[in-house]
């Protein structure tokens, strides 16, 4: 635990949307004695799994709501975790509270999801709350750096991996995505809006294609955040279904970014990653 987690006020607030991650944070809290309370996203995070919790249903738009819940609940430091589709802004359920900041939102959704997510935590922090990251509540749940499993990268993964790092530098000023697949030097894919599971299909998809020639057990899925990301927004997250797309996809394994990429389920990464023979590591800044 960081000195900076120990300063996180209880209760801490969780806009949860999709997977298991808003979950695993939940937990993480309670663990340590912090409260959560769960505002859930309706047609986003899991009904079945939101009852352990303290929590409020919002929809995307309801601003007003949303911020009366948080002061109501006397949660000061918020956190957004879980996946979302990016809705159109015709989707939104506008209130009251969110007509009064429509400029702000307008210019928030001009951008990537960063922009995004930067834009409506500035929103928040504007009306006194306090937005924070895993690496300040959970960051037991952060990906340690040095290799998880059994398999290790060879020469041709490192080099590899040193590529697929290069090249999310590259596209960090574009916000496109987190994560690329090199193979043998040559950049095979890079996440799009399909997300890391899409792009392992893809790669899995070209090379039945016979399009990817390489030997099977070559190549690494690289990860990592943008360059100047705020570390608070939409961090990079594997886990085990991860391991699977990479095993179908046929790569010799994964590299994150240690630190800055949330691990979903880390004995059950280890334990397939082990299974199918790939390697998981955790990269150094």
């Amino acid at each position: 635990m960081t000195d900076k987690a120990l300063e996180i006020s209880s209760p801490v607030g969780l806009v949860a949307g999709g997977g298991a991650m808003p979950f695993a944070v939940a937990d993480s809290l309670v663990a340590r004695g912090v409260h959560p309370v769960l505002f859930p996203l309706r047609g986003a995070c899991d009904p079945a799994r939101v009852e352990r919790f303290r929590h409020h249903w919002i929809s995307v738009g309801q601003y007003g709501r949303a911020i009366s819940l948080f002061r109501a609940e006397n949660c000061r430091d918020l956190v957004f975790i879980g996946t979302l589709v990016r809705p159109a802004l015709s989707e939104i359920r506008l209130d009251w509270g969110t007509l009064r900041i429509i400029p702000r939102v307008l210019k928030a959704f001009r951008g990537g999801d960063d922009h995004l997510l930067s834009g409506i935590g500035g929103i928040l922090e504007r009306d006194g709350f306090r937005m924070v990251g895993i690496k300040d509540v959970a960051p037991d749940l952060l990906m340690p750096e040095g290799c998880l499993t059994r398999a290790m990268p060879d020469e041709n993964a490192s080099a590899d991996i040193a590529r697929g790092r290069e090249v999310l530098r590259a596209l960090s000023p574009y916000d496109i995505g987190q994560a690329v697949v090199v193979i043998d030097g040559h950049v095979v894919g890079v996440e799009d809006i399909e997300g890391t599971d899409g792009l392992l299909a893809r790669v899995a998809r070209l090379r039945a294609e016979g399009r990817i020639r390489a030997k099977a057990g070559r190549g690494a899925l690289v990860k990592a955040p943008k360059s100047g990301q705020d570390l608070r927004f939409d961090l990079p997250t594997m886990g085990p279904r991860t391991v699977e797309g990479a095993a179908a996809a046929q790569l010799a394994g994964i590299a994150i970014a240690a630190g800055n990429t949330i691990v979903a389920e880390p004995q059950a990464v280890i334990e397939r990653a082990d299974a199918s023979g790939i390697f998981v590591t955790g990269l150094p800044a």
